[in-house]
């Protein structure tokens, strides 16, 4: 089986950086995988304290080993998360055919390439699916299978091939029209307990600079399927006061070791969709001020 590519993006963030590189290179296939890491360029209105944390990171980097190849792309100019993001897994799926996408905050568990390249390996030729997931919520989940399908798309820790990547759609008024237009909207929102329309009108308006959101949207709209798993291999670690993320500790958990992957049927976990909307539910007013934040650390 060939392993896809890891790509790592990163910015200014070397302690972090650190800490997600350093768990990456303890995963049990580490050594049998590509990375890629892509570096994104310093803004105009840097500070000298930012152009230190950016230099200490793309110090940091240069001086990896532990797996196969490390390959390192720099830019010299600032391009944005979700342009980093775009353009890095464009490259790597129209070479390999698939990628395995991380960020500088996120710590995995040992099994976590692993996992991600048997579900690459086993869902392949599954057109219901679009990618596989890492994280999970540290929700208590009862009478669940080891992993679950659940409609639309992710991005704390995941993997997709070609065939799911050319459905991404960068036009976010378009999918906003199509999602309302199809009366999808509640669905779309987990049955209104998180509210992802917010988030796709602000990108809209210019709050927020996100891909995930388009991901999520586009995999919805096309009915496609993500593969997670019940127990998380991923934890965040950028929700410490480091970045706009400050102090949201919701989706802290521990990260598990291993994830058993078999065939499960190709349709969506009722079950687990009904503890995913029941936990956002008990956290609404959490939820509230997330909206505000979230994914506009690199805007």
């Amino acid at each position: 089986m060939q392993l896809a590519p890891i790509a790592l993006f990163v910015y200014k963030r070397p302690l972090h950086t650190q800490k997600t590189l350093a768990a990456l290179k303890a995963n049990h296939w580490a050594k049998y995988s590509d990375l890629y890491i892509f570096a994104d360029g310093p803004k105009n209105s840097f500070s000298d304290k930012d152009h230190e944390q950016l230099s200490k990171t793309r110090k940091l980097i240069k001086n990896i080993k532990g797996f196969k190849k490390v390959t390192i792309k720099e830019s010299r100019v600032n391009k944005g998360l979700a342009t980093s993001v775009i353009t890095g897994v464009t490259q790597l799926i129209d070479e390999y055919g698939s990628v395995i996408v991380i960020e500088d905050d996120l710590i995995t568990g040992k099994g976590f390439i692993q996992y991600m390249n048997n579900a690459l390996n086993l869902y392949k030729n599954q057109e219901e699916v679009i990618s596989i997931h890492g994280y999970n919520l540290p929700i208590k989940v009862r009478n669940l299978t080891d992993t679950f399908f659940l409609k639309g798309a992710d991005c704390w820790g995941w993997a997709t091939w070609k065939r799911g990547w050319e459905l991404y759609n960068p036009d976010t008024p378009f999918l906003i029209d199509q999602l309302v237009a199809k009366n999808m909207q509640a669905s779309f929102n987990l049955n209104n307990s998180y509210p992802y329309m917010n988030m796709l009108k602000d990108q809209v308006d210019g709050k927020i600079d996100s891909w995930a959101i388009n991901w999520y949207a586009s995999a919805f709209l096309n009915n496609k399927l993500t593969l997670y798993p019940k127990k998380s291999l991923v934890t965040n670690i950028g929700l410490d006061g480091s970045g706009t993320h400050s102090g949201i500790k919701k989706f802290k958990n521990k990260p598990a070791t291993k994830c058993k992957i078999y065939a499960i049927p190709l349709q969506e976990s009722d079950l687990a969709l009904k503890y995913i909307e029941e936990y956002y539910s008990h956290t609404g007013s959490f939820i509230k001020k997330l909206v505000n934040r979230i994914l506009t650390r690199f805007k």
